[in-house]
């Protein structure tokens, strides 16, 4: 039996055994008789305690922090979200309601709350953010879920969609259209539901920001950067985890947005005034991750490295890597071609050819498959066909494990399958000097100089599209210059 997996650091558990000896001391002021012994009284073993079981919420907390690689700890951070989340709780309609906040360990952009009043953010999210009124206006939207009670609503509603399926599934359907059609109903008024709700969050954070204190213009450029930042990403390639997507794919259209919360935002004040706690802000990021996590592997343009588990690959040209929880991804500019690598347990005394005959993926065609080497590994490759796609497999067996690639293509070539050839070719063991080298991105906060251009230091980004980025993660429009003295986001090694 096969499991499969992300090539992600290895894991061990740790068991043990717990004994508990108790001792029962039996004393006081009456003295025994000399007469009669004293009596030795045993008493029964009292019954081994049991954990409580977990909650409900306790068991959704745990499948988030395994869906978003665990929480972030940086108590720089931390501070700086507890003080924001502080002064929005005393200015919000429920003072009362407790909050816990957990920035998750992702480079997505992403918030949520719970029914519970538990918040996520990650931070993906936080990076992006430029002050803390920005930062503010997400929280409050969250807090807001919470307080007109969206979260719980959101529940009850994908329980229907989730009973629906439960009720096709076990039961089945005379047409399976029709169960399609059921299913896809749910989702649509689950869709629906929370686009209504999101514009109504959207309405009472602004109004919490604003009487915390916060410049309630900050979700304007937030919801702003957030449309740009979304531009960034491949058509086509959507969020990581499809259980967990991110903030643009599910929330209402971000030029709404905007609008709306400009509209909002115009009740209070006008643009310039409250908060942004800029300064503070960026003192708290300096030094943050970005981009992946250094357990998870890092992208570098078309190049994935893993020093942890110490391999590296380069996808073909025109691809775009996405390292998510449960694969690496890829996608060329304009769609029609796709890659996935991923890893599985194998039994070392399975050939590999007979690996990719055994059924985990259909429609192999036998007489394509072929024994190779790739990269000094053992490595068979096949290819599967499916409309409208064509697939070409690759096995490679790597240490204990084997590496899967499936290159993806609507329209097979020989050009094309000559370029799933070359990038496999270039899987291989990295060097100890290349691992040891390898350093994550991070946030870095600099202070702009006289000579200093938004070209000048969108350079010493160590991102692609590096001006591009600059721009968007400091909120500057097409045209805006950096002045000097400013202190402005770049991201290094």
């Amino acid at each position: 039996m096969q499991t499969t997996r992300k090539p992600t650091r290895t894991t061990g558990r740790l068991a043990g055994a717990a004994a508990v000896a108790l001792g029962l001391l039996l004393g006081g002021c009456l003295t025994p008789s000399t007469s009669t012994p004293p009596r030795q009284v045993d008493l029964p073993e009292p019954p081994p305690q049991r954990a409580p079981a977990p909650t409900a919420a306790q068991r959704e907390h745990e499948r988030i922090l395994a869906s978003y690689n665990g929480a972030y700890q940086d108590p720089r951070l931390d501070a700086v979200v507890n003080r924001a989340v502080e002064k929005l709780v005393a200015a919000s309609e429920r003072p009362d309601q407790r909050y816990r906040v957990t920035i998750l360990n992702s480079s997505a952009v992403n918030a949520f709350a719970l029914p519970s009043g538990h918040l996520y953010i990650t931070r993906g999210l936080i990076a992006l953010a430029n002050d803390t009124s920005e930062l503010a206006s997400v929280l409050s939207h969250e807090m807001a879920h919470v307080i007109a009670s969206h979260a719980s609503m959101r529940e009850d509603r994908a329980r229907q969609v989730a009973l629906v399926g439960r009720v096709f599934d076990n039961f089945g359907a005379a047409d399976p259209d029709m169960h399609a059609l059921a299913l896809a109903k749910s989702k649509i008024a689950l869709a629906t539901f929370s686009r209504s709700q999101e514009l109504e969050a959207d309405g009472i954070g602004v109004g919490i920001a604003a009487r915390a204190g916060y410049d309630p213009f900050g979700a304007v450029r937030f919801l702003s950067s957030l449309e740009r930042q979304a531009g960034l990403r491949p058509a086509g390639q959507g969020s990581g985890d499809a259980r967990m997507p991110d903030f643009v794919s599910s929330h209402p259209a971000t030029p709404e947005r905007v609008r709306n919360a400009q509209i909002n935002a115009r009740q209070f004040s006008g643009p310039g005034s409250g908060d942004r706690d800029r300064k503070a802000y960026l003192a708290g990021i300096d030094g943050m991750l970005y981009g992946e996590d250094p357990s998870e592997g890092y992208v570098r343009g078309r190049r994935f490295l893993h020093p942890r588990l110490g391999f590296t690959f380069v996808a073909p040209d025109g691809f775009a890597l996405d390292n998510t929880p449960q694969a690496i991804l890829g996608i060329k500019d304009g769609g029609g071609q796709a890659l996935r690598l991923d890893v599985v347990r194998v039994p070392a005394e399975q050939p590999l050819a007979a690996y990719l005959n055994s059924g985990w993926i259909e429609n192999i065609d036998g007489s394509t498959v072929e024994e190779l080497t790739i990269g000094g590994f053992p490595a068979a490759t096949a290819l599967a066909r499916g409309e409208p796609w064509t697939f070409r497999l690759f096995a490679v067996r790597f240490g204990n494990d084997v590496y899967r690639f499936i290159f993806a293509t609507k329209h097979v070539t020989p050009a094309a399958d000559r370029a799933f050839r070359e990038s496999v070719s270039t899987f291989r063991r990295m060097s100890a000097a290349e691992a040891n080298s390898a350093k994550p991105l991070r946030i870095r906060i600099v202070q702009a100089g006289e000579a200093d251009t938004v070209e000048r230091l969108a350079a010493r980004m160590a991102t692609d599209r590096k001006e591009e980025r600059f721009r968007i993660l400091n909120g500057l429009g097409p045209t805006d210059r950096v002045r000097a003295g400013n202190q402005v986001k770049i991201v290094t090694e």
